[in-house]
């Protein structure tokens, strides 16, 4: 229970107040197939907008959650790592697509991208497309190791994206019978202080099960732990992101 599950189910619970785009950048799909789209009927999507050019306004289908659109993953996008290798400017092939398609873009609130598990190609395009970077972390006996080299991934993509930002971190497959998570907790805290959020994802089976009935847990049972927990993580964000525009706006004065 990680990263695709809490980016389809953190796109439901926005969508509820604000527009939102998913996109599918990883592929195995999974978070098209969280969405309803099986890899049957998912036609064109990421590939066609990095390798093939199509606008994306061409590509994008509704969901059904209103409110929530998706660029889901399709078949080819296997391939793309290897296409892109030779082509110019090949880490910035989703920022230069969507920048030319900024109409599009603009009729959303939040544009959302799940990325691949390792930092390929198609990871370091939605690194460099992106404003910032939030991570799921299991609060499992690796967690800390992985999130430090997430980190430094992070500083390292600011190169090529100096407006890119470790936005947070959330806790997920949380379980607070387990020693080890209440331990892992509160190293991650211990470290990375405020930037982790204060909403913890619960280990629980409606959100494991919702994926198989193409359905996020928020439509799969919303009274469960798991979906609550994610309208509580689209809320804490909200605030967060009201905050920092309202820092802005103060420096800005």
């Amino acid at each position: 229970m990680g990263k695709t599950t809490t980016a389809i189910n953190l796109a439901t619970a926005l969508a509820t107040t604000k527009r939102v785009l998913l996109l599918d950048m990883d592929p195995q799909g999974n978070a098209s197939t969280g969405l309803g789209v099986p890899r049957n009927a998912r036609g064109a999507g990421t590939y066609a907008l990095l390798v093939g050019d199509r606008p994306l306004s061409d590509l994008i289908r509704p969901s059904k959650i209103p409110g929530l659109d998706l660029l889901p993953a399709d078949n080819d996008l296997a391939g793309a790592e290897i296409e892109m290798v030779g082509m110019e400017d090949r880490e910035r092939r989703l920022a230069g697509a969507l920048a030319r398609d900024g109409t599009t873009l603009a009729r959303y609130d939040y544009l959302l991208i799940d990325c691949p598990p390792s930092l390929g190609l198609l990871t370091l395009n939605a690194l460099v497309a992106a404003q910032s970077v939030l991570v799921p972390l299991q609060t499992e006996f690796f967690a800390l190791e992985g999130i430090s080299q997430i980190a430094r991934t992070v500083e390292r993509v600011k190169r090529l994206n100096p407006e890119l930002a470790l936005d947070g971190i959330v806790l997920t497959m949380f379980d607070r019978r387990n020693n080890l998570s209440e331990l892992v907790a509160r190293d991650v805290r211990s470290f990375f202080k405020d930037r982790v959020y204060d909403t913890v994802i619960p280990r629980n089976i409606r959100v494991s099960e919702a994926p198989s009935h193409g359905l996020p847990v928020l439509l799969y049972d919303v009274r469960s732990s798991g979906a609550q927990a994610y309208i509580k993580l689209a809320a804490e964000l909200l605030k967060r992101d009201r905050a920092r525009a309202r820092a802005a706006k103060a420096g800005v004065a």
